[in-house]
């Protein structure tokens, strides 16, 4: 559309906004993103946990290997999470392989998970953001008011000092959190709990403490004292920590430092310099609706979920993506206006589930458990230790959810074209790498070492698993070019197990969920139509599409 300031203005440049500016200047369309923050505040880390999904992204867009070289934990650090009575105390019960974290190549994915620090992923992203030529930056400035006619989204966007604006978008991302003005303008409202009590995040820096650990090496220590709840971990293999604690008393507020000592435990006289303190109180919240005319809801500005399991961050970035990709679809002409109505349809069961998991976690804090007889070592304090290790075996869902991270999946989508295969039930805990249409495509490695997703274009993508498919896959060649469709079509006969995709040929979508799969290509055209939103799909009886035009 002509007239316009960008095709998509991003009202708010957090991990959302930075991942839907990734996605579409990859793609050259024309975005200007606004962030009131002019820097990236380390003592303010907020999101650690970088999932496997989300790996898979930074992969896509070329920014995994800098994101692991920026990581002050490499994965082979430690992939564990230790509970304990303090962290010179003594461990109740671990768990391993936490967060997708595995030390070593794994068929199921290209990229395990990485612990690192949220503004370490900002400033990554801001640097990638900045090398495309399709995308303007305007750190310091805030979108303060958000209008939309047929035509376009009219933004007021205010600086610093104080000036004002307006930016005429066809589009707007909506990423600007929970207290920005983007959700009032799609007219959202939250719907949801909050948690009981509220919590005290802590950034500090405790020279000498790395050397003072009584425990093993652990992304995360949770304790368990009658004195101080939380949990804490390392930010750097230097002198930074940070703290989480859980369920403070606002009526008789304590000293930072003195939560930090609590959490230690005796044996560490050295300074503890707190450097920032954030309190908060978890929210388990989810609009009713993500979009108005132009306007879409992306990450917090949808859906706030505290932080347990690691959830939040990475399903703003799949928000990020999703819309991403469909929006540079329609920009270029190839998407439909299915595509676009299909975001919310996909996105909200996602953060709904996400949700409804870290609610559950919230029950199950550690304070629960904290019992002043766990110390000492008497044969009573060893048996309450005992008990109280089996019993934080039900905190086992927020650490490994491979099924929740990989699992998720569009099969009821209206722009996938269902097979009539059976949906299993989603196993948070587990992953078994199901083909179905809608499903995240089972990842392999090739015989020659790659990976299977680095062969998938940024449009759509036929995998061939059949070498007697020459019709079908120029049939599906022919409907993409008459339609512009990007089609990159991959030959993978006798390089990965067929039966493990359930059909000689897949279509997959740009970001890497099964599309379609199917024996031939007699429909390719209905099936394009579907996927690239132009049609809505009804129903699929093996590979006869039912469709109806969209409006």
């Amino acid at each position: 559309m002509t007239g316009t300031t960008a095709q998509v203005l991003i009202a708010g440049g957090g991990p959302s906004g930075l991942a839907a500016a990734v996605e579409l200047g990859r793609r050259g369309i024309r975005t200007v993103l606004v962030e009131p923050r002019t820097t990236v505040d380390d003592d303010r880390p907020r999101a650690k946990t970088t999932s496997i999904r989300t790996m898979e992204h930074f992969r896509r867009w070329g920014l995994a290997d800098r994101l692991r070289a920026a990581a002050p934990l490499p994965v082979a650090w430690s992939q564990d999470v230790i509970f304990c009575t303090g962290l010179l105390g003594a461990e109740l019960t671990r768990f391993r392989n936490v967060f997708g974290l595995y030390d070593g190549r794994d068929e199921r994915w290209p990229e395990p998970g990485q612990q690192v620090p949220q503004p370490v992923v900002e400033r990554l992203l801001r640097s990638a953001v900045a090398a495309l030529p399709s995308v303007t930056c305007l750190t310091g400035h805030r979108v303060t008011g958000v209008e939309q006619d047929e035509h376009a989204v009219h933004a007021t966007v205010t600086a610093a000092d104080g000036s004002v604006r307006v930016l005429t978008a066809d589009y707007l991302l909506g990423c600007d959190g929970g207290g920005g003005v983007s959700r009032r303008a799609v007219g959202a409202v939250y719907a949801g709990s909050s948690g009981e009590r509220p919590n005290l995040s802590i950034v500090f820096r405790a020279p000498g403490l790395g050397e003072a650990v009584g425990l093993d090496r652990a992304v995360q220590y949770w304790v368990v004292s009658p004195e101080a709840s939380g949990l804490m971990g390392r930010l750097d293999l230097d002198d930074r920590w940070w703290a989480i604690v859980q369920r403070t008393d606002p009526d008789h507020p304590v000293s930072p430092e003195t939560l930090v000592r609590a959490l230690v435990g005796a044996g560490h006289p050295g300074p503890v310099e707190v450097l920032g303190t954030d309190p908060w109180t978890a929210r388990m919240l989810l609009v009713d609706r993500y979009r108005r005319g132009r306007v879409f809801l992306v990450g917090d500005a949808a859906h706030l979920n505290p932080p347990w399991g690691g959830h939040g961050f990475n399903t703003c970035v799949g928000d990020a993506v999703d819309i991403g990709w469909k929006l540079a679809a329609v920009l270029q002409g190839w998407g439909g206006a299915e595509l676009l109505d299909s975001y919310q349809s996909e996105r909200r069961p996602v953060a709904q589930q996400i949700i409804a998991g870290s609610a559950a976690q919230d029950r199950l804090l550690a304070p629960s458990f904290a019992d002043p007889a766990l110390l000492g070592d008497t044969p009573e304090a060893g048996r309450r230790r005992a008990r109280t290790a089996a019993a934080l075996q039900a905190k086992a869902g927020e650490f490994h959810s491979e099924g929740l991270v990989l699992g998720q999946h569009y099969a009821s989508s209206p722009v996938v074209v269902d097979d009539g295969s059976a949906i299993p039930p989603l196993v948070p805990r587990s992953y078994h790498g199901l083909s179905f249409p809608g499903a995240r495509l089972p990842h392999g490695w090739l015989p020659d070492g790659r990976s299977l997703y680095d062969l998938l274009g940024d449009g759509l993508t036929l995998l061939v698993l059949a070498g007697d498919r020459e019709p079908d896959r120029a049939a599906f060649a022919e409907e993409a070019a008459a339609r512009g469709v990007p089609l990159t079509i991959v030959d993978l006969t006798g390089l990965v197990p067929r039966e493990r995709y359930g059909a000689p040929m897949l279509l997959i979508r740009p970001d890497q969920h099964i599309a379609w799969r199917g024996a031939d290509g007699a429909r390719a055209g209905e099936v394009l139509d579907v996927v690239r939103g132009a049609v809505r799909s009804k129903s699929v009886h093996g590979n006869t599409v039912d469709a109806t035009h969209g409006s």
